[in-house]
């Protein structure tokens, strides 16, 4: 439909990935050469500046292949949920799915015949973990050709954490929702719809008390199944407008959450 490219076009224009001619960019040409999404593709460049690309090239492979976490049966689901809370990361799912993908990596390495068992035992899926292992392959690869700088892991300080984050808000800052009440309403702040986290986020997973996160980046919303937000993180709303001013302080729509953005 006609308003889908629009809409396209302008979020590429947001992501810096066009010239004033509506041309690629040099952002937007680097952004080409990946098979991702725009969204993930910048936010994968601007780890490069962040120094977090080893971190970003994983959640990108993860966030690429189909979802690993598989339905849980009942007569497992106690057993499983303790092991996934385990893999649970504080600063949420983004990070989680990092911490997934290594923690397969480390059991696989040399044990070939445990990978189904491990994914058994945690409720995630084999195929989708192998995929993400070949997807970050070539992603990897991609940077070396077009000779982007990888920076070493440092998965687990909080100033990478904080370097993630920096990274998702600079690809997806059009990605952003606020609870408005407190109870898991969470507006979307680019057009006011309310969504909620989806039964698999690792929020709701959490022990109580369970405290909700006040402002979220998210990968993907569903509005035709159920209406939720999927892969969401908390984030510092003073972070939207460092990385984003242009969209947050001159082009968001006017509501509730853009008068508290002008506040900060």
């Amino acid at each position: 439909a006609p308003e889908s490219l629009m809409q396209a076009l302008e979020d590429l224009d947001y992501l810096a990935a066009l010239d004033d001619d509506g041309n690629l960019s040099e952002v937007g040409i680097i952004m080409s050469e990946f098979p991702l999404d725009p969204q993930l593709a910048k936010a994968l460049i601007a780890s490069c500046e962040f120094d977090c690309v080893e971190e970003m090239v994983s959640l990108a492979a993860m966030l690429t292949a189909s979802s690993c976490f598989l339905p849980l049966s009942t007569h497992l689901e106690e057993a499983v949920t303790l092991r996934r809370r385990a893999l649970l990361h504080p600063s949420g799912d983004h990070f989680t799915l990092i911490n997934i993908f290594n923690a397969f990596q480390q059991r696989e390495h040399g044990q070939d015949a445990g990978d189904e068992g491990w994914c058994r035992k945690h409720g995630v899926g084999v195929e989708g973990l192998r995929l993400a292992g070949t997807v970050r392959a070539e992603l990897l690869e991609v940077m070396r050709r077009i000779e982007l700088p990888v920076s070493p892991p440092a998965f687990g300080s909080d100033a990478n954490a904080l370097n993630i984050q920096r990274a998702l808000i600079s690809g997806y800052f059009l990605k952003v929702a606020r609870d408005v009440d407190g109870s898991g309403n969470y507006v979307m702040l680019t057009h006011k719809h309310v969504a909620h986290l989806a039964p698999a986020c690792g929020y709701l997973l959490r022990p109580p008390p369970r405290r909700l996160p006040p402002w979220v980046l998210y990968h993907e919303f569903t509005i035709s199944q159920d209406n939720c937000l999927r892969v969401v993180s908390e984030i510092q709303p003073q972070m939207l407008v460092e990385l984003a001013p242009q969209y947050y302080l001159s082009n968001l729509p006017p509501s509730e959450g853009r008068d508290l953005l002008m506040e900060l």
